[in-house]
């Protein structure tokens, strides 16, 4: 009888256990009333932009567990392209609703914020508790190559229309047009992409012998009503939280350019790749590594152009002319990642190398002077 009761008593903790795991970020959702609250009686624009922000955060895990859970009954090619067009869609709505404002310096930087943060920040907390629990671990270094070469390629896209500018002194009228046909040029990459890793060569990114299948968090119908009223809700809170970007960055004292290369960028990824560390604590060090990277290559080839696109249809045309600062740091970024994948094989201290570079590009772009 005591063995009984101590067993059911076991198995009552673990299952808690789980749930609390599952459903920790979920609490968060109290913040988006909150938000409402504060923008509508007017308090102070800085915590209508923090209680937003955090609002974002579980309402973009939301919209990932719903995306994950239709994906699961779609099969492997629809499944997985509708996992890559809704992976970032928070990240896309905060940008858009930037567009929208006018603050094309903030939507450029949460994109460059964005490739950092999933290829430093993500893929270096994942090396780093994935390297603490097993000593090394292992991913396929074919598929881990074909991703570094495509983000040398989106570097490259991020490259050429700073250095047209630099050549023609910015006086060449062709400057934003160059802008549209790169955003051509990556954007049909991607869709050729999809079909090299969902089609001809998915086996390179199972990461092991079996495929991989997408968690089932909803069943379908209630997945597409929590997906469509995640979107709904996400986009009312971004659009709190770029009204109040310009006052609550001077009354924090940081420039536009810091705010949406780090702060924005971080609310928009928390979510969605803290499956990527939890993955790499699993010792599935092939899918960890293709979440932060795979979401770093979404970002440069599907979710800039696309908002380049949406910038000429809304009248308020966006080019990929970013700061050299931020071209040479997502070059850096690119490079390291390159080196730390060659061999195939990870430790913790590749993790740390990683979140090194990361705080230090942080620290420059916060001193760095306002553009």
């Amino acid at each position: 009888m005591k063995k009984a009761a101590a067993k059911k008593n076991f198995t009552t903790k673990r299952t808690n256990k789980k749930f609390l795991a599952d459903h920790w970020l979920d609490l968060f959702l109290v913040f988006v009333p909150i938000a409402a609250i504060f923008h509508y009686t007017h308090r102070p624009p800085i915590w209508t932009f923090v209680v937003s922000g955090l609002a974002i955060i579980p309402l973009a895990g939301l919209m990932g567990k719903a995306t994950e859970s239709l994906a699961s009954k779609l099969g492997a090619g629809a499944g997985g392209l509708l996992s890559s067009t809704f992976g970032n869609a928070a990240e896309m709505i905060i940008a858009f609703q930037g567009l929208q404002a006018g603050l094309k310096d903030v939507v450029k930087a949460s994109i460059t914020g964005s490739i950092l943060g999933n290829l430093l920040l993500v893929l270096g907390i994942s090396i780093f508790a994935g390297g603490l629990k097993h000593k090394h671990q292992k991913f396929n270094p074919t598929a881990a190559g074909m991703s570094g070469t495509l983000m040398t390629l989106s570097a490259i896209g991020l490259l050429i229309p700073a250095v047209f500018h630099w050549v023609t002194g910015g006086r060449s009228a062709k400057e934003s047009g160059l802008s549209l046909e790169i955003c051509i040029v990556l954007f049909a990459t991607y869709i050729l992409s999809l079909i090299f890793s969902l089609r001809t060569h998915k086996d390179l990114y199972s990461g092991s012998g079996e495929p991989h299948q997408e968690p089932v968090h909803f069943k379908s119908r209630t997945a597409l009503i929590v997906l469509i009223s995640a979107t709904a809700l996400v986009a009312f809170m971004s659009e709190l939280l770029v009204e109040a970007v310009e006052p609550a960055s001077k009354a924090l004292g940081m420039t536009e350019i810091f705010v949406g290369v780090i702060v924005v960028a971080i609310i928009g990824n928390a979510a969605e790749n803290s499956s990527a560390i939890l993955m790499a604590l699993k010792n599935k060090m092939d899918l960890s590594y293709h979440i932060a990277v795979g979401s770093s290559m979404q970002i440069a080839l599907f979710v800039a152009p696309v908002l380049v696109f949406l910038s000429y249809a809304i009248g308020k045309p966006m080019d990929l002319l970013f700061t050299n600062f931020e071209v040479i740091s997502v070059g850096l970024a690119v490079m390291i990642v390159g080196q730390v994948a060659s061999d195939g094989e990870s430790n913790w201290m590749e993790g740390v190398l990683l979140l090194a570079v990361y705080v230090i590009l942080a620290m420059a772009f916060f001193f760095l002077p306002g553009v």
